[in-house]
């Protein structure tokens, strides 16, 4: 039998048949190589280009939107269109698409409690940046090659402003979203949703940070204005002339790659960007927007730095801290204190290589900015409270030679009947059984939750019995973790548990991996937020 990318085998499958391939022929396809006419970023002169700072998203004006009630609500007007940009100052202009013509694109500023509305309108070309692959579901020869629709991530929005997968927009169309933010300040971001090129639309440019302000946060007297610095993180390739690349799998994979890697890792759209600061306290605002990388960051001198707050906003106290890991979709809120380093350049990087650079001033600086040894208080969800506990595998559908070609949730297609149905105002545990090699970053749409714990399973004993033995201790979350989440790392070979409280609007929503080559091909599923009987 030939194989095809629609020749496959689960893991369950594998193993409950006995059939045991070669070890050599389960290597993972870590993503492709670049060509040679790629670009060494290494051989670029480093730290030439300031650190761009997005531009703050200005309301157009007031709107009534008939759902939200009568009050007029601050209205944005947004385009997503193509634009030209230098991402080093000896390249060239690469194509890129953005909101509002710029990558990241204009950071939205809001403040609990009082909602606004944005008209995300589509101004995109109808012929696409980047390669598609139209054996994907979701993106097959009968949709248009360019979809739009954008999800507020960590955002509590209604369902018909969440961007589902399938409520893309094409060029000329646009879609009205209400944003209540009833919800505490929190580092949010914002990228494209459409179902099958999720990850050609974000790595195109379709990205931008959100943040959320309340009036606690701001009696805190964080550093702000001019010493808060959003850093949104992703890796790029490029050609030698400036022009994005993305990669190309051999077949029979097709376009789809299973994981993307770049060789540039790009802060605010800049390789090696520089940052002048002053001696003094700085927040910098962490936003992972890579497809697949997960970082490790620390500063090249080994200064500590403190994490002040995850994805759903503060911790309950800061963690000192000498490196911090970020996967896909996950944000950290930190405090960095340059003071008594004046004319220092001291480099931020990701392991051995170089992400940026801090350039701090000479002398002395007043700061009044203050790093509190308690921040938000947390309430912890009681395990009692539960109504209901669901397990749910995360597994990888490998063809006849080990390589992947399917990524799923609990076995189930995007477009099988929905299994999860969540009452308002309800808590479930959620247990993520991982049966794959990788660690998924796992994201649900609409809520917040907590991770109780990860545990070592017996795997084989799942796959043959679906009996979940476990087979080490109890992992508590690490510090950084120990907030509000809504995106977790589930750990290969382990079960990550979270709780979760189910509270909004009733509707359909999303979980997902948030490697988006992986969300692209299946890794995610719907799920139905049902009102109480």
């Amino acid at each position: 039998m030939p194989i095809t990318r629609r020749t496959f085998l689960s893991r369950g499958a594998l193993a409950a048949s006995a059939l045991l391939l070669p070890a050599a022929a389960h290597a993972r396809k870590r993503g492709v190589a670049p060509p040679a006419s790629a670009l060494d970023p290494t051989t670029l002169e480093p730290f030439v280009d300031a650190l761009p700072i997005p531009k703050i998203a200005r309301a157009d004006g007031e709107r009534v939107f008939a759902p939200a009630g009568t009050q007029a609500l601050p209205y944005h007007r947004i385009e997503m269109r193509a634009f030209e940009a230098r991402v080093h100052r000896d390249l060239g202009l690469a194509q890129l698409w953005g909101y509002d013509g710029t990558f990241p694109g204009p950071t939205i500023e809001s403040r609990s409690g009082k909602g606004f509305l944005v008209e995300w309108m589509n101004r995109l070309p109808t012929q696409h940046l980047l390669p598609l692959d139209r054996e994907l579901h979701g993106a097959e020869a009968e949709f248009p090659d360019v979809r739009a629709v954008v999800h507020a991530h960590g955002a509590k929005a209604p369902p018909e402003s969440d961007g589902y997968p399938e409520a893309w927009t094409v060029s000329g169309e646009s879609a009205l979203y209400h944003y209540p933010n009833e919800q505490d300040a929190a580092t949010l971001w914002y990228h494209d949703h459409a179902l099958g090129i999720t990850r050609l639309n974000v790595y195109a440019g379709l990205l931008g940070a959100f943040l959320v302000r309340d009036d606690f946060e701001d009696s805190l007297s964080l550093p702000n204005g001019e010493h808060e610095i959003p850093l949104v993180l992703c890796d790029r390739i490029f050609g030698k002339d400036g022009r994005l690349f993305y990669p190309v799998s051999s077949p029979p994979a097709g376009p789809w790659t299973s994981e993307f890697f770049g060789n540039g890792i790009l802060v605010n759209g800049k390789l090696f960007p520089y940052l002048d600061v002053k001696p003094r306290k700085y927040r910098l605002r962490a936003i992972n927007a890579s497809n697949s990388r997960f970082y490790h960051l620390m500063f090249a001198n080994g200064q500590g730095f403190h994490q002040i707050g995850s994805d759903q906003g503060l911790l309950a106290a800061p963690v000192p801290l000498k490196a911090l890991s970020l996967a896909p979709g996950e944000r950290a809120d930190l405090v960095v204190d340059f003071s008594g380093r004046g004319g220092e350049e001291i480099v931020f990087k990701n392991d051995a290589f170089a992400v940026m650079q801090f350039r701090v001033a000479r002398g002395v600086e007043e700061d009044k900015s203050v790093l509190p040894a308690q921040l938000r208080p947390i309430e912890k969800i009681a395990e009692s409270t539960a109504i209901k506990t669901r397990t749910l595998t995360l597994d990888e559908m490998d063809d006849l030679v080990g390589d992947p070609v399917t990524m799923l949730l609990n076995q189930t297609h995007w477009c099988a009947p929905i299994t999860e149905e969540p009452v308002v105002d309800s808590v479930e545990i959620w247990n993520l059984v991982n049966l794959t090699d990788d660690a998924h970053p796992i994201h649900l749409h609409l809520v917040r939750f907590q991770i109780l714990e990860r545990r070592r399973f017996d795997a084989s004993a799942y796959l043959l019995r679906k009996a979940l033995r476990y087979t080490g201790r109890a992992i508590p979350p690490e510090p950084g973790e120990a907030g509000w989440k809504d995106t977790v790392r589930a750990d290969p070979g382990m079960v990550t548990r979270i709780i979760v409280r189910f509270s909004g609007t009733p509707g359909r929503y999303v979980w997902h991996c948030h490697i988006l080559e992986h969300e692209d091909n299946e890794m995610m599923r719907p799920f139905n937020l049902i009102a109480a009987s």
